[in-house]
């Protein structure tokens, strides 16, 4: 991992690196072994289409993965995000790109406020009103 950041310098308005990933099918099919959710509407076409959907789509928790992964990168351990919350707002389908983008909200002391949220590549928020807890 990168060094953590130093709170000393951190300050609000600044912009945390973006992160983007291609969702892939083989990605879905990984996070559904690692997280024991193999509902088919994330890995068969055919059920998906059955309930209305355009096909198979990515499970929410893996875009706030892909979301948590900027943060995480950015302050270089997981272990400073001390909360987490995010709103799923769209759905995002294999093929697609997911850019997660984010920025200082407030400094208090070691206590850090992250704000973010993960776009396709129209610009649809897929993952909104993310905010990041962290203590540096």
């Amino acid at each position: 991992m990168s060094p953590r950041v130093d709170p000393a310098q951190v300050r609000p308005g600044d912009a945390l690196p973006e992160v983007a990933e291609t969702i892939e099918r083989l990605d879905l099919v990984r996070y559904a072994g690692a997280s024991g959710d193999f509902n088919p509407i994330h890995w068969n076409d055919e059920v998906a289409r059955a309930v209305g959907l355009p096909g198979v789509i990515a499970h929410c928790m893996y875009s706030m993965a892909v979301a948590t992964r900027m943060v995480t990168g950015w302050v270089g351990d997981p272990a400073a995000i001390k909360r987490l919350k995010v709103r799923f707002s769209a759905m995002i389908e294999p093929g697609q790109t997911l850019t997660a983008k984010g920025e200082v909200a407030e400094v208090d002391g070691r206590r850090v406020l992250v704000r973010f949220h993960a776009e396709d590549e129209k610009g649809e928020r897929v993952v909104g009103k993310g905010e990041a807890e962290l203590e540096l």
